[in-house]
């Protein structure tokens, strides 16, 4: 084949995508296996709803890149990246959240997990427009690895946004209280329409990590820079 040939049938890069998203959720100690459970419920459960996916088919590209990893001592990629792009691949991302067993333990080090979200990010083959390292937890102190601060720092320099969910329900998670949200908001997250979102108990997580995830696809926020899931309150953006 030409070198012409050779040019035109390979693609300039592997992917390209509207949007980067790095799933990084809370496997620390203070998080049972039953609430890692509930927590990959959550996250498959919202990745195939039909508002995401309509949020996803409405993008430029029509398709987003999605990893999931827990964090703990250590960071553990519970399922690579994926190009998302309609109900099947969903589907397919859904079962692998589910599918593998727990693989981070010990306590916090939110500085490593963010470091993680980072290089996952800049070493894969995909481009996209945006990038976000999507943060929850029950709480905002990292105990070992990188500070947080200058985590967070390489992170924003990068051009990254974190956005962060803070987890306060007291009845199926460990919760710091009600401050876990301005934490979140000042040590956290950052970059480009950075927001957080809480939900206030067990019921409402799976919608706030639905809701969290439409605003992320579609590039919006919501009309505070932080806000809660409530009973019969849905956030809008």
């Amino acid at each position: 084949m030409a070198p012409l040939l050779l040019c035109l049938a390979s693609p300039i890069w592997a992917e390209e995508v509207d949007l980067e998203l790095v799933l990084l959720a809370d496997s620390s100690g203070s998080i049972s296996q039953p609430e890692i459970d509930f927590q990959r419920e959550s996250y498959a459960a919202a990745i195939v709803h039909p508002e995401v996916l309509e949020a996803i088919s409405t993008t430029m590209t029509g398709r987003i890149a999605v990893t999931y990893v827990e964090w703990a001592a250590n960071q553990a990629t519970v399922v690579d990246w994926t190009i998302i792009d309609g109900q099947a691949s969903a589907a397919m991302f859904a079962g692998g959240i589910l599918d593998q067993p727990r693989l981070a333990f010990g306590r916090n080090a939110i500085g490593a997990a963010l470091l993680e979200g980072l290089r996952l990010i800049e070493t894969n083959d995909i481009k996209s427009m945006r990038q976000v390292i999507d943060f929850s937890g029950d709480s905002a102190s990292s105990f070992t690895g990188p500070s947080v601060e200058t985590s967070r720092a390489r992170v924003l320099a990068a051009g990254i946004t974190i956005n962060g969910l803070p987890i306060l329900c007291e009845r199926c998670f460990s919760s710091t209280g009600g401050d876990l949200v301005q934490l979140y908001t000042d040590r956290i997250i950052g970059g480009p329409g950075a927001f957080v979102i809480a939900a206030e108990d067990g019921e409402n997580f799976a919608d706030a990590v639905r809701r969290k995830l439409v605003l992320e696809i579609a590039g919006l926020t919501p009309s505070t820079q932080t806000a809660s899931i409530q009973p019969n309150h849905p956030v809008h953006p």
